[in-house]
């Protein structure tokens, strides 16, 4: 079965976890959203679109996909992943960011953790996070288990 996982990320969280996902799922190619043109969805099977997700909101390239080939992707076997600080299942994030016909064909959907590196952050990003979080250093909760867990439930 032929695997593409898509993904949209600002700091590179998003990617960390595609590439996770990529290991442990043969023949799985994963694209970066940012670099414009996707491949064709025809030549894939299997679906897997991630996102990072700053206060609530998917990276603008992932919800300009996920509006643009909604009636594709209902077509495919589906999952769908966030990327964020938030310790939630990301309910709310996949229900304000994906059309809801897309919502329903994904099988599998999970918030996978996140990575916050202050090297990589501006200003206000750094501010942010040191007063919600009280947290100025680099930090990752992105979850090993949760991904294989993720993965697991794909293959099923």
């Amino acid at each position: 079965m032929k695997t593409i996982i898509l993904y949209a990320t600002k700091h590179g969280a998003a990617a960390e976890i595609a590439k996770r996902i990529e290991t442990q799922i043969d023949g799985s190619v994963s694209y970066d959203l940012k670099q414009g043109d996707s491949p064709s969805l025809d030549e894939f099977d299997f679906v897997i679109i991630g996102s990072a997700v700053y206060a609530g909101s998917f990276r603008k390239e992932a919800k300009s996909f996920l509006v643009e080939n909604a009636e594709s992707l209902c077509k495919k076997k589906l999952a769908l992943f966030i990327s964020g600080m938030s310790e939630s299942d990301g309910d709310e994030a996949f229900k304000s960011n994906v059309p809801e016909a897309v919502l329903q064909a994904a099988t599998v959907k999970g918030s996978l953790g996140g990575i916050f590196d202050p090297g990589k952050s501006n200003f206000f990003e750094r501010l942010v996070m040191k007063v919600v979080t009280k947290q100025s250093g680099y930090v990752s909760n992105v979850s090993d288990e949760k991904i294989t867990k993720f993965v697991e439930a794909i293959k099923m």
